[in-house]
This record gives structure tokens, C-alpha cells and sequence, in this order.
């Protein structure tokens, strides 16, 4: 590591000291046509060379040059380049004033690293985006989470989840982003198994991000990718910025504290470049007891050739972060309860104290960082190669429960905690060692044989088998490609194809954190043992470790140990006509996953059946999509667009095609279906930028899956045994309809306003049969007569009747205003208001087992502020440098609302309520109040 980082400092040097024989100066400041304003990052180079550098924060550029006069090309994402000629004079200077930038078609075009990036163009790709730029994420984003900065665009609803770090949710037209791609640099970085986006893995995002683009539908992406609701495209900040670094600082509540160093060598002369970033991130969390800890690094080094024909970028970049987390969601009656009958919305449902410190089962840790390597490489007039190769290390889990407790409650519920609401960690650890605990049964815990106390699966013996808490390891390793290869066959037509394969391997088990006074956990689902129970008491330090590629699967197993190995190949073609005002595109894709599972735990594998059981056969599933879409510019102003897409998609590994945890394979695997169609108009005039989209799209074939801990309602008649069961749900469909519209309007000189309106109609098309299954052997449960607790020999079978209930987990009507106003030279004020109603609580279908049902329950709507106040001013002899300060503070009303209820418990006329909803429902409550406070250098 020493060597690697003298190696780095060297490079830098070397590359700075190239520089020094240059001695002519062009400076200049590049205009944001959009706001009038100074317009950060924009790329300035010399026309025929690899000679450049980036503007500055406040839009103003130097560029040595070794030449008298020449011309140079400026580009910015997202808007036309411009090229203006220089003549240098006598003072070996030249000053190009200031320097107009328009929006136009060439949206993201001129971003380095781009041969992969499917990213839409403005007024010519007919799909619904909004683009978010690096300045604006660097100024609004403060404290928040990384998907936050998307609030104020259409269809997107964005929350801290529980609140810990990282631990954010986003949702677009009401699909989670399970069902939302996300792309880095073209790389696609959805979980393979389960389609998951956990943005604790990529805490250090935000910082290397030049640009975010959201295409809400299908999206444009050529690839066959998980983008139901949505495609996230992040675009990262490449070796050739400018010359120079930054140095920033922030704090915020709750002793948050964020440190930023960077530096960039700039594109030098032989077209070299080299960039690095470190940044570290800390605090106690909005959310008692779930501090935080992340270190993020960014390198990139880069080559670009005279003759322009190649470039290739080379980065890594990641974060390694340990967090305390609240995931529990209670009943509202409790959250007031302990809370002296208010709602708290800093209290922790999962917080206890262990020996007079702060203690919970909760958390999590992880360092996943991303190495590719970007190649483009301009081969003739016709033909470009665009391709990424990457790899990427997870290396981390999160931590719980595992055991029982007496009495058979096996979550830890209001017996095991204190009148504040916290767990009795103390009392958990007496109650380990045998000790009798008030209110927890006539008698403690009886010891084992050896006179020792083990914690023990489940309800463990007798009901009491006692609690440890647990670290669930999900490792991986994952390597992949993607390559296009674009032909501009002549003014009107482009051909696109290329491949996408990816190979992963993930790892899967539980280990021991802490035993809470306890001798030993007892193992008793190793099949691998004879099927004899063992003591595991060994247990491990669950924190992230910065070596990306150390090697954990040598540690003792508890619970559960398998292997899920996913491989993929896929292959894209796209053909787009463009002439004059009018652009239309046809792609398609196919694609094919072998998924195999590996149990170490479920098979004994010195049996001749265990050996050919506990790795399952490779599991080929085939997949693809078609679209096609078209944009006709009417004039200046305006444009509309159209697309449709049908997208057969294989389902995850770790829901649809093995149930249960098991390597039992799902007996009716179907491809879940997803047909999107859309309709936009846009309109561009000096003082107003809108966009109006209407979609719908179909969801059907879905899998979910649903558990009963007590399927026999057997609360009253205890000759009915609970059976912890669960059932797959197959055939449901989800029809999503609506309606975005957005805006920019530039009122006057230094003001404009923002806006954006989301309409959805997001409901259950048809009822669904389920049978439930047993979760301990993956049997079929029969009814059992309730007299006698004998079975009858018939399958019990549920009808779900969710035929019209509303999709809940994200409003489905949201206004957002905005304006931004500088009230003088270098000082900003910006705010933005946002009203969410149509909001339901999430389906959990069995609670629709009576036809006729009330549905999802709504939610009450509620109104969130934020505001902001920054102020840049120039420093240094030269005013080259600058130091800007900001102030964020979001809901700045500190606005108490339910952020998300897992429960659909209706009101009746006796029941309490709470703004409007049942006291009894399990919700969680949104972050209130917070600010940060920022000071950023740059040279």
C-alpha cells in the first residue's frame, strides 16, 4: 500500500513537472446559457491536441499553450460545444471573455467516458429524463443521502429508509429500485441475485459524480437490464478534469463531519492525466444510536492520443463505511408510548444498552470498490469502439438477531423492553446465563448437559433458546464487460451493437458477534455433521476492512452457508435514423442467466444423495427486450415524442428461482413481463424549459412471496400447532399509469423558478391463488380439523383478492416548487417545497384474504422544505482560486409524517387514530429537522 501511494505522488510530479515549458496563457470564463451564470466543469481544449483543462467552480478556465494562436474546443455536458479562436500578444496572454454555452441536442455527449453510457439526448432520444449536474449535487446534496438530490424530479420518491447511513429507498413511478437499473460509467451494479441497489456501498458517489441522468420507463439503455420503473445513469469525474484540486469541510447536526481533499493533474501535453480523491465521513446519526464511519478514494489516471483516435481511463473507486442501523418498524401506539405519548422521531426501535453502553443487533459494513478500465477508440470516419472492462470486491454483512426468547417470543417485542421503549440487553444476557427474568416465565433457562448455556435456532428447547447476535456475510466477486461498436453509416443512419457478460460469485453465511453472556451457540441445521448438534463459540469483530479482497470464508459458520454463482451473457443492436427535426430508434436484446446455488449447510455431502444435492445444476434462463421510439421537433420550441417496449425479464435468483433458501427450484419459473408505452412534448423558449410525459406501463408474471407464522389461525385453539409457513404468489400484475410534467422558468435576471407535478394511478390488476409451504422442508401444510389438530389431507390454499388495491411504499401525487434567486454577486438563496399525497401503505397480501377488502390504507400527505444559502467569492493574487460556503437545512419545518407503514390496518369509529390512520399500524417515521454547514477551497 506505501509502494502504491509513493507510486501515485510520483506520477503526479512527474506529469505536473511535463507542463512547466509551456509559457503562453489563454484564460476565459464559460457562460451557463441556461442560468446566466458561471458554469462549473466545463472542458476547454486545444483543437487538433490532447492540451486542456476544466472551469473552475465558478466557470473561469487558464490554459497554457505552447502555440502563438490556434482555436480551442469548449464543451460542457448537456450542452452545444463551441469552438473560438485565440491569438496570443505581446504579454503572451489571451483572454476570451465570456463564453456562451447552450442547451441543445448533444445532451452528455462530450463526457469522457461515454463509448458505454447509454445517455438520452435533449430534443432527439424520445424517453423522459432529467439530468442532474455536478455542480448542483455538489451544493444542494449536503448531509443527505445520494438519491435524495433526485426529490425534486418527476415520479421519484427518495427517503433515508430507517434513517442510518446509506440505508436510503428510491422509488420511480412506484417500482423500488429492485426494478431500477443503475449504471456507473455504462456498468451495470444491481445485485445479480436479487436486483438490490444498498447505496451504503457507494457512499463516496456523490463526490466523484459529474453528472446523473435519470431516464424514468424503459429507458434507452441497449442492454438488457433490470429498468422497469427506471434507468440511473452516474456519470463519474475522469482523470482530464482540470488542473488543480479542492479542499473542502462540513458539518451538521448531530456531529456530522465530512473532510474532502482532491487534486488533477489535468490532460497534459502528451496526453497523460492523473486524479485523486479522499474524503472521510462521520457522525452520530439523526437517528439515536446509529453512528457512522466512511472513507471514500477515488483514482483515476488517464491517456488520451494527439491524433484523438484513442482514449482510455482507468479508475477505482469505492468506500469502506461501518454503520448502526433502525430497521424495526412498530405500531404507532408504542412509538408514543415510549416516547411520553409523542412521537419521537429520533427514537430507535432497535436501541438498547449492553453494560451501561449503547447496544443494538442492527448494523452493517462494507467496501465495495469498482476497478474498470474505459476504452474509446475512434477506428475511421464510420466506425467507434466503446468498451469498459471492470471488477468489483464486496466485502462485508449486517448484523441481527439469532436464537429465541422464552415464552416462544422470538423477536425482540415490548416483553423484552424497558418503559423507554429499549431493549433489555442487560436482562437478555442475564436471562443467556439462566438467571429468571420478571415477566419472561415461572423459570430461566435450563442449562445443557455439560452445565453450560448454548443459544440455540428458533424457539430453541422448551422455548427458550436464549438470543446472540449474528453478522450475515454477503461477499462477492464480480467481473464483467460491455462492448459497442457504433457505425455512422452516413448522415441519416447509426448502427449500435455489442455484448454484455458478467460472472459473479456471492457468499453467503452467518457468523457469531457477540454471544450476550452465553457459552456457545448451538448448530443444529449443519447437515454436514451426521446430523449431531455442535457448539460454535468463536466470535469475530464485524467491521469493514479497507483490503477489498480479504478473505472471511475461512471464519466458523452458523445459521446458513451457500454460495449463489450467477453468469450472464447478452448481446444489443440498435439502428436510429436521424434527419433533419425528425429521430427514430429500434433496439433489441437478448440476454441468458445460468444461476447455480451451493449449500454447505442443507446437504451432507459424504451421502451419496447429500454429494449430488448440495450444488445444484447450472439454471439457464432466457430473457430480451424490444423497443423502439421517435422524436419529431416541430420547430425552435417544440417537440413530441413516442415509445413502446416490451421487456421479458428472467426472475432473481433469490426469490423466483430457488424458494426459500434452499436449493429447491421453483416449479413454475415464468419470465416476469413488462410492456411500457409513453408520450412527451417538450417545450424550449427564452424563458421557459417544460417537459410533459405520459406513461403506462404493465407488470405481470410477478413472483412474491408472502410468510404466516401461524397459518392455522390458531390463536384461540391450541391444538392447532404454529407452523412457520410461507406461500409464492404466482401471476401478479401491477399496472402503472400516469402523468409528469416539469419546468424552468427564468423570470428575470438572476431568478428563476423550478417545478415539477407527478399523477399516478399505480394499482393490482386481478386476485391470485397461493398454497402455502412449510418453511422448515418445503412441503405443502394441510388444513388440520380444528377439534382434533389431525390433519384432513387437503392443501391449504389462499385466494388473495388484490384486484384493484392501490401500490403503496410511495406517493402517488407530488408537487415540487422551487426557485433560485442571487441576491448579489456570489450570494444565492434557493428553496423548494414538496407536497406528497396519494401515498398507501406497502401490500403485504396476505392481508387481502377477504374479498371486497378496504385495500392498501392511505397514508396522511404531507409537506416538506428545503432551503439553502451559498456565497463564492475569488481569492488569491490572481483571483484564480475561490473559496464558496453553504448552508443547507432540510425539512426545515421539522415536519413529523410516516414515511413508509408495513401494515394495512383500517380505522373504525373505536379505534385510535393518528391523523387519520389506525394506531395499531407499523410505520416508520421520516427524518426531521437536519442542516449542514460548508466551506470548499479551490486552486
Amino acid at each position: 500500500m506505501k509502494n502504491l501511494k509513493n507510486w501515485m505522488l510520483m506520477m503526479v510530479m512527474i506529469l505536473t513537472s511535463v507542463s512547466a515549458f509551456s509559457q503562453n496563457k489563454i484564460t476565459g470564463i464559460v457562460v451557463d446559457g441556461e442560468f446566466q451564470s458561471g458554469l462549473p466543469g466545463a472542458t476547454v481544449i486545444v483543437k487538433g491536441t490532447q492540451n486542456g483543462t476544466s472551469s473552475d467552480m465558478d466557470g473561469k478556465f487558464e490554459l497554457t499553450v505552447s502555440g502563438d494562436k490556434g482555436e480551442v474546443v469548449i464543451s460542457f455536458i448537456g450542452y452545444q460545444s463551441k469552438t473560438v479562436a485565440f491569438k496570443v500578444g505581446a504579454d503572451k496572454k489571451a483572454d476570451l471573455g465570456s463564453v456562451v454555452l447552450s442547451a441543445d441536442e448533444n445532451l452528455l455527449d462530450d463526457i469522457v467516458i461515454m463509448g458505454v453510457a447509454d445517455v438520452a439526448k435533449d430534443r432527439k432520444t424520445p424517453v423522459a429524463v432529467s439530468t442532474i449536474k455536478a455542480a448542483e449535487i455538489q451544493e444542494k446534496l449536503g448531509s443527505q443521502e445520494f438519491p435524495e438530490i433526485l426529490n425534486t424530479t418527476p415520479s421519484v420518491y427518495a427517503t433515508k429508509g430507517g434513517g442510518g447511513f446509506g440505508d436510503s429507498n428510491i422509488n420511480i413511478r412506484g417500482f423500488d429500485q429492485r426494478n431500477i437499473a443503475v449504471l456507473i460509467n455504462g456498468m451495470p451494479v444491481n445485485d445479480m441475485e436479487g436486483g438490490a441497489v444498498y447505496w451504503s456501498n457507494w457512499a463516496g458517489l456523490s463526490d466523484v459524480t459529474s453528472a446523473m441522468q435519470v431516464q424514468r420507463g424503459l429507458g434507452s439503455s441497449k442492454i438488457a437490464i433490470s429498468s422497469v420503473g427506471g434507468t440511473i445513469n452516474v456519470l463519474t469525474r475522469t482523470s482530464d478534469v482540470r488542473p488543480g484540486g479542492s479542499i473542502m469541510a462540513s458539518v451538521g447536526n448531530d456531529n456530522y463531519f465530512k473532510g474532502l481533499a482532491s487534486y488533477n493533474t489535468g490532460v497534459l501535453e502528451n496526453g497523460l492525466s492523473a486524479s485523486v480523491l479522499m474524503s472521510y465521513n462521520r457522525g452520530d446519526g439523526y437517528v439515536e444510536g446509529t453512528g457512522f464511519e466512511s472513507v471514500s478514494y477515488f483514482l483515476g489516471l488517464g491517456y488520451r492520443s494527439k491524433d484523438s483516435r484513442h482514449n482510455v481511463q482507468f479508475t477505482f473507486t469505492g468506500a469502506k463505511q461501518d454503520h448502526e442501523q433502525r430497521s424495526t418498524s412498530v405500531s404507532i401506539d408504542n412509538w408514543k408510548k415510549w416516547n411520553g405519548g409523542k412521537i419521537n422521531k429520533r427514537f430507535n426501535t432497535d436501541l438498547g444498552y449492553y453494560n451501561g453502553e449503547e447496544f443494538s443487533f442492527k448494523g452493517n459494513y462494507y467496501n465495495k470498490p469498482v476497478m474498470s478500465i474505459n476504452y474509446d477508440f475512434n477506428i475511421n470516419d464510420v466506425w467507434t469502439l466503446g468498451a469498459v472492462v471492470y471488477g468489483s470486491w464486496g466485502r462485508g454483512g449486517g448484523n441481527g438477531s439469532i436464537g429465541g426468547g422464552p415464552n416462544g417470543f422470538r423477536d425482540y417485542g415490548v416483553e423484552v423492553r424497558d418503559a423507554n421503549g429499549h431493549v433489555r440487553f442487560d436482562d437478555i444476557a442475564r436471562w443467556n446465563r439462566g438467571e429468571k427474568i420478571e415477566g419472561w416465565g415461572n423459570t430461566g433457562r435450563t442449562p445443557n448437559a455439560d452445565g453450560n448455556y448454548y443459544v440455540e435456532a428458533g424457539y430453541g428447547t422448551k422455548g427458550q433458546g436464549g438470543w446472540a447476535k449474528r453478522a450475515s456475510i454477503n461477499s462477492h466477486d464480480w467481473y464483467g464487460t460491455v462492448m459497442n461498436m457504433n457505425a455512422k453509416v452516413n448522415q441519416n443512419w447509426t448502427v449500435d451493437f455489442g455484448l454484455d457478460a458478467r460472472i459473479y460469485k456471492g457468499y453467503h453465511y452467518q457468523i457469531l458477534d457477540n454471544l450476550l453472556g452465553a457459552d456457545g451457540y448451538m448448530v443444529e441445521n449443519n447437515k454436514n455433521n451426521g446430523n449431531k448438534k455442535y457448539v460454535v463459540s468463536q466470535t469475530y469483530d464485524t467491521k469493514a476492512s479497507f483490503n477489498p479482497w480479504v478473505d472471511w470464508n475461512n471464519r466458523e459458520k452458523i445459521g446458513y452457508s451457500n454460495d449463489g454463482n450467477v453468469k450472464w451473457l447478452g448481446g444489443f443492436a440498435q439502428v436510429e435514423y436521424s434527419k433533419d427535426n425528425f429521430t427514430a430508434f429500434a433496439q433489441g436484446s437478448v440476454s441468458n442467466q445460468w444461476m447455480q446455488r451451493v449449500d454447505y449447510f442443507g446437504y451432507d455431502q459424504s451421502t451419496e444423495k447429500g454429494a449430488d444435492e448440495y450444488k445444484t445444476s447450472n439454471k439457464s434462463l432466457s430473457g430480451g427486450s424490444i423497443k423502439g421510439g421517435l422524436n419529431y421537433n416541430i420547430n425552435e420550441n417544440h417537440n413530441i415524442f413516442g415509445n413502446a417496449g416490451y421487456f421479458s425479464r428472467q426472475p432473481f435468483m433469490n426469490n423466483g428461482v430457488y424458494i426459500n433458501n434452499s436449493n429447491t427450484m421453483n416449479p413454475d419459473l415464468k419470465n416476469e413481463k413488462i410492456l411500457g408505452f409513453e408520450l412527451g412534448y417538450g417545450l424550449r423558449t427564452e424563458k421557459v424549459r417544460a417537459n410533459v410525459n405520459l406513461y403506462r406501463t404493465s407488470w405481470s408474471d410477478r413472483i412474491i412471496r408472502v410468510f404466516a407464522s401461524d397459518v392455522h389461525d390458531n390463536k384461540n385453539n391450541p391444538k392447532l400447532p404454529k407452523v412457520p409457513a410461507y406461500a409464492n404468489l404466482y401471476g401478479v400484475e401491477q399496472i402503472h399509469t400516469g402523468v409528469e410534467m416539469d419546468f424552468v422558468y427564468f423570470a428575470f435576471d438572476k431568478f428563476n423558478l423550478t417545478g415539477s407535478l407527478s399523477w399516478g394511478d399505480w394499482k393490482y390488476k386481478g386476485n391470485v391463488s397461493a398454497t402455502y409451504m412449510n418453511e422448515n422442508d418445503n412441503s405443502p401444510i394441510e388444513i388440520l380439523d380444528p377439534s382434533t389438530g389431525n390433519s384432513t389431507g387437503v392443501i391449504k390454499k389462499e385466494t388473495l383478492y388484490l384486484d384493484g388495491v392501490k401500490v403503496g411504499d410511495a406517493p402517488q401525487f407530488i408537487v415540487n416548487l422551487g426557485f433560485n434567486y442571487e441576491i448579489v454577486k456570489g450570494l444565492k438563496i434557493d428553496g423548494n417545497y414538496r407536497y406528497n399525497d396519494k401515498f398507501y401503505g406497502l401490500v403485504n397480501a396476505t392481508d387481502f384474504k377477504k374479498e371486497g377488502n378496504a385495500g392498501a390504507i392511505k397514508l396522511p400527505s404531507f409537506n416538506l422544505f428545503d432551503a439553502g444559502l451559498s456565497y463564492k467569492m475569488d481569492v488569491g493574487k490572481e483571483k484564480k482560486n475561490s473559496v464558496s460556503m453553504r448552508v443547507n437545512v432540510n425539512n426545515l419545518f421539522d415536519t413529523t409524517y410516516i414515511s413508509s407503514s408495513r401494515t394495512n390496518y383500517h380505522t373504525s369509529k373505536e379505534n385510535v387514530k393518528w391523523k387519520g390512520v389506525d394506531t395499531t399500524n407499523e410505520v416508520m417515521f421520516g427524518v426531521g429537522r437536519t442542516w449542514n454547514f460548508t466551506m470548499r477551497y479551490n486552486f
